[in-house]
């Protein structure tokens, strides 16, 4: 190590005038080990510049380069880490803290050791020690002996002091006159000894001649002493006489002192009853706003308001600390609360009064509306309330007790108008749809009951509900409810002048009007609704304010008000969102049942009348979600939709009921069988409603379960078919369908239309080669053997030879089939098909000319063994493919 410090010294410090007193061999904690050394120096120069340096060795060789300094004022902190327990670690706390770990414990305490000294001596900032052992530290000595003890350390620190260049040359310049010094050291010594001899000699001459100096010297300090004396003297009375003034002064600081507290106090105080009077004072006019102003008018009103504002304002306030303990502000406070409490009643009772008075007011209408299918207008009473609207957000805020007070009596008093008025509509839609008053005939007598015409439209439709739209029903209801003879004969007349199926259409046409009408004077009612509620209740729709307290749940006339209490004050757990809904609830509870009761009275007059439903329905829905998915209106109209939805898949399934019931006449013809011919019907009418419908799902579900049901129904029939074969009844009636599939064009049933063409083909074919069977017998019967005989293995121009099969034989066959014959087979076969077809399908000629395409096929084939098995016999049959064609032409044009 000290071969390490001298070559530090010689190459780095040296020349930079510095002094090197301590080194460490160090590495920096934690990481990947790079040894370095911590060098403590001073510089030479005065002031002296005691630095901490740190010196690393070159990548590049054997050499030493100095990488950072720190000025020891620098530093705060030296952290040995553990003043008990031996540590290489220590922390030097400059700009940031650096963390070493030396090479030995004993270089670092030595290190440590130095720093404290160079501190003590050259630093006036004091560097904290922490966790250094107190042995390492020397004890404070006087300041007189500091000087000469750090000294001593420094000396005894520093082992080797180099020359300076003067002594150098001084020492030279000796040697150089003493040759022989070199070779001798003891003459040298000897030499030297004798000259400082000398010099002693002779400074003692020099003392002892200047002694009469001296005494001189020593007389002018005396002197000089004692005038020092004196001005002292001078100094002790001037002190005395400044004393004097300086208490003076002081206590002219302290007055200014408390003078300056007592403004300052004063200041404050002005400024708080500044804020006092600014914020919780009340104009005269806001108070008499209050307690006297006019709440009809609409200035009055706004007056109302500005002062309920500025009432609010001064409530709401917020005291500095202390404020709440000033008698003239609990007054204040007191008053403000009277003033509120006194308004707040006001203002209830007034609100419940317009309440009472707009509902009087509203009822006197309803007369006019009561004869049409429209719901009173509430454009006026919501217009008017919306003036209260900032007044009913103060009492909200103020008094919520008043507040939730007037809510209930605003829903218990709008629920029983709003049920007039929607009942009495219902009754008049149910009568038009009903039509048990003529369309000329005033509504006089309504509203009534509902009860009453529900009972009505009981007895009258009674359970009969047929799901193929029956007139016949329709018919009875519009005969029984005129009590006038001669309008029920002429009402049979007009309807006499129209089909069944134009009197279904005018009818579901009617009730889809009627229907559409009534959703579509609902929905603005609820709309309106809902939308007056939220701005004079002040409850946002799409936003929601939580309580974060203790939660409570009110019931308010069955609908339920969930609450939170915090300091006192009630605040909507739920959002205001779900308030708004709750309360329309509460206000609409009649719509859903009056829905619902007309939906099923529109069931029972036309079960078709469902399909109308669900598309109106659907749509309103669709429409009320696209708005808001979570208000009144669309949740009322979904559960709405889910009866509708129950209606429609029951209509459905007494459809497959009834195929399923049907029985066929054992003495008539088949013909197309009810249920398919329904089918069409319901199809047809279908694809009318649903177009461009949100709900064609649904209905192409019920296309594949009905399709099916007719199917499977139809095999049915044709198996348990007695009159008419089985093949005509699944030719007939699978051509109708595939006839109905192909003209309505239902993507959803190109499957099953290509299965109805391919029955339909595949039983024309069957019933074709049934009904022909073998017009020629004893030719098929002659021909079946030569074909035995050749798979016999004989050779086809053998056969002629068989004494059964012979050319004489066969002849003889032919002999007995001549064209007359031949026609008279065909003619008997044609009354046969006209007797098993029916004429709705008018599948006669298409039958007729397969049979004829049969009869040549086999006429063919005959040719063909004649003409392999008899070659060269020139036998023929005596009728040919075109006497067959001009047969089957002049029996079809016959008949």
């Amino acid at each position: 190590m000290t071969a390490i410090k001298h070559a530090l010294q010689r190459d780095i410090f040296t020349p930079n005038d510095e002094r090197l007193l301590s080194i460490v061999n160090v590495c920096k904690a934690g990481k990947k080990k790079r040894n370095c050394f911590l060098c403590a120096t001073v510089t030479t120069e005065r002031p002296v510049q005691v630095n901490v340096v740190k010196v690393k060795k070159s990548d590049k060789g054997d050499f030493y380069k100095r990488q950072t300094a720190w000025a020891l004022r620098d530093l705060a902190v030296v952290d040995a880490k553990d003043a008990v327990k031996e540590s290489p670690e220590f922390d030097l706390h400059f700009d940031k803290v650096y963390k070493w770990v030396a090479s030995s414990t004993v270089e670092k305490n030595t290190f440590i050791s130095c720093i404290w000294k160079l501190n003590q001596r050259y630093l006036r900032k004091k560097i904290d020690f922490i966790n250094v052992s107190s042995q390492l530290l020397e004890e404070s000595v006087p300041s007189g002996e500091n000087q000469s003890v750090a000294g001593g350390d420094e000396e005894a620190v520093d082992e080797y002091q180099e020359l300076n260049a003067r002594e150098e040359q001084d020492i030279e310049i000796m040697m150089e006159g003493c040759e022989y010094a070199i070779a001798n050291a003891e003459a040298f010594a000897e030499k030297l000894s004798r000259e400082l001899q000398v010099l002693d000699g002779a400074n003692i001459q020099s003392i002892m001649a200047s002694e009469k100096q001296v005494n001189i010297l020593m007389k002018l300090l005396d002197e000089a002493l004692k005038e020092v004396d004196q001005i002292e003297l001078k100094l002790s009375s001037y002190e005395e006489m400044l004393q004097s003034v300086k208490e003076q002064m002081d206590q002219i600081s302290e007055s200014n002192h408390l003078i300056h507290l007592s403004n300052t106090n004063n200041v404050k105080l002005l400024t708080e009853i500044e804020f006092l009077v600014n914020h919780m004072d009340l104009a005269k006019g806001h108070i008499k706003a209050l307690q006297e102003g006019d709440l009809t008018s609409s200035r009055g009103i706004e007056a109302c308001t500005n002062a309920a504002d500025a009432l609010l304002q001064c409530m709401n306030v917020a005291l500095r600390p202390g404020h709440d303990m000033l008698h003239a502000v609990k007054q204040q406070q007191q008053r403000f609360s009277d003033l509120r409490e006194q308004f707040a009643r006001r203002l209830a009772s007034h609100l419940n009064s317009v309440f009472v008075q707009q509902g009087h007011d509203q009822s006197s209408t309803l007369a006019q509306h009561s004869a049409e299918l429209t719901l009173p207008n509430h454009h006026p009473f919501h217009r008017d309330l919306l003036r209260y609207a900032k007044l009913m957000e103060w009492l909200k805020n103020t008094d919520y007790g008043k507040y939730e007070g007037l809510t209930k009596n605003y829903m218990d008093y709008l629920s029983r108008l709003y049920e007039r008025e929607i009942k009495d509509f219902f009754e008049v839609a149910k009568i038009k749809m009903t039509g048990t008053t003529r369309e000329g005939k005033k509504f006089a007598t309504l509203p009534r009951k509902e009860s009453a015409v529900k009972q009505e439209t009981e007895s009258l439709h009674g359970s009969s509900g047929k799901l193929t739209g029956s007139t016949s029903s329709l018919n009875k209801l519009s005969v029984q409810s005129s009590g006038n003879r001669r309008s029920q004969s002429s009402s049979l007349l007009d309807m006499g002048n129209m089909s069944a199926s134009d009197l279904d259409v005018a009818d579901r046409t009617k009730f889809d009007k009627i229907f559409e009408q009534v959703l579509s004077e609902l929905e603005p009612l609820c709309l309106a609704e809902q939308d007056f509620i939220s701005k004079f209740f002040k409850l946002q729709q799409h936003q929601s304010t939580c309580g974060t307290t203790t939660n409570e749940v009110e019931e308010m006339d069955g609908v339920a008000l969930s609450r939170s209490h915090t300091s006192g004050v009630p605040q909507t757990v739920s959002s205001e969102k779900d308030m708004i809904r709750q309360m329309m609830t509460k206000i609409f509870r009649c719509i859903e049942p009056e829905l619902n009761n007309l939906i099923a009275l529109g069931d029972k007059i036309d079960s078709f009348n469902s399909l109308y439903m669900l598309v109106k329905m659907s749509h309103h829905v669709w429409t009320a979600q696209n708005v808001d998915p979570a208000s009144f209106l669309s949740t009322t109209l979904g559960n709405v939709l889910v009866t509708v939805k129950r209606n429609f898949d029951k209509c459905i399934s007494n459809q497959m009921k009834q195929m399923d019931e049907v029985k066929i006449s054992k003495k008539s013809k088949v013909g197309i069988l009810p249920f398919v011919a329904e089918f069409e019907e319901f199809a047809a009418l279908a694809e009318s409603i649903f177009k461009n419908a949100e709900r064609r799902g649904d209905l192409d579900k019920a296309y594949i379960k009905l399709i099916r049901a007719v199917f499977d129904s139809v095999e049915k029939v044709a198996n348990e078919s007695q009159k008419t074969p089985r093949d005509v009844v699944m030719m007939e009636n699978f051509h109708h369908i595939f006839a109905t599939l192909s003209r309505l064009k239902i993507s959803c049933l190109e499957a099953e239309k290509k299965e109805a063409k391919q029955k339909y083909t595949d039983h024309l074919q069957s019933y074709v080669i049934y009904s022909l069977g073998q017009p020629l017998e004893k030719l098929n019967h002659f021909f079946e053997g030569v074909e035995a005989r050749v798979a016999q293995g004989i050779r086809e121009e053998e056969v002629s030879y068989q004494l059964a099969f012979n050319k004489q034989e066969l002849r003889k066959v032919i002999k007995e089939y001549p064209g007359k014959e031949v026609k008279k087979g065909l003619d008997n076969l044609y009354k046969k098909v006209d007797k098993h077809l029916c004429e709705e399908e008018n599948l006669l000629q298409v039958v007729w000319h397969s049979m004829q395409d049969e009869f040549i096929r086999q006429y063919k084939h005959f040719e063909g063994l004649i003409a392999r098995c008899y070659p060269g016999s020139g036998i023929t049959m005596e009728f040919t493919i075109q006497d067959i064609l001009d047969y089957c032409s002049s029996i079809a044009q016959s008949h």
